[in-house]
């Protein structure tokens, strides 16, 4: 059972002191009616005072506070007049509290629920249309490509008559540009052995869980810098190199590139 705080307790009490003392003054026979009402003028209701004062009586062993669901008699006299008032019943929750609980709301009326976006798209039309432009953009370029470079059969091979220069296919110039450079052991076995065990660890260097490539930004430049790495040297072999593999500028000597 909630108590009224002691300082309340004084406040009302030196009220009903100065209320008296006024009315000593005023009317030393004051009517009965005017001590009930000096007693109405406290702050704190007269039902609220009696349960405090009930409680602190059944909290020193005094007797018994009056049951939370009735009603209190309060009087206040001076003569013969008595004044009588009724508590309200005071309604008690689990345990006795006096608290009013808040009202238990879904939460879909207070969250806005959203579905998580999902990284998909319909394969038609988005799939197959980019496919497509993807296609005609790659068919464009060969077309081109075909017209402006000249790329003849030869004749048949003649083991007799090496050709010069004497080009690896494409995806063995990056290795014989390398040989151009450095030691065979270090341009055929260190080079390529470092970018290998480098690519074998990086999946345990990015541990990042994402599959979006603006969010793996180690695993995308890892990536980029070894296919530029070896995008340049086997652009520099098929174009860049005349006879005898020397660097050579294929708009004043030609292009020496044979598919």
């Amino acid at each position: 059972m909630t108590e009224v705080p002691e300082h309340l307790l004084k406040r009302a009490q030196a009220a009903k002191d100065k209320a008296a003392a006024k009315a000593a003054e005023d009317a030393p026979a004051a009517a009965p009616a005017d001590a009930a009402a000096d007693a109405g003028d406290s702050r704190i209701p007269a039902h609220l005072l009696e349960r405090s004062k009930a409680a602190k009586a059944k909290k020193a062993g005094g007797g018994e506070a009056p049951a939370a669901g009735a009603g209190v008699a309060v009087a206040a006299g001076g003569g013969g007049g008595v004044a009588t008032m009724t508590a309200p019943p005071l309604a008690t929750g689990p345990g006795g509290h006096t608290q009013r609980l808040l009202t238990v709301v879904k939460s879909g009326s207070i969250q806005d629920v959203k579905a998580s976006p999902v990284d998909k798209v319909h394969t038609w039309p988005h799939l197959l249309a980019i496919e497509f432009v993807a296609s005609l953009a790659m068919l464009a370029f060969v077309l081109i490509f075909s017209i402006f470079m000249n790329a003849p059969l030869l004749e048949i091979a003649n083991i007799n008559n090496t050709p010069n220069p004497s080009k690896a296919p494409w995806y063995f110039l990056g290795l014989q540009e390398l040989l151009t450079m450095f030691h065979p052991m270090v341009a055929g076995v260190t080079i390529p052995g470092m970018g290998i065990f480098i690519l074998i660890l990086a999946p345990y260097i990015d541990r990042n869980p994402n599959n979006k490539p603006e969010d793996r930004k180690f695993a995308v430049s890892l990536f980029t810098v070894f296919l530029m790495f070896w995008a340049v040297l086997v652009i520099i072999g098929s174009f860049f190199r005349g006879p005898g593999f020397n660097f050579v500028a294929p708009w004043t000597q030609g292009l020496f590139f044979e598919l």
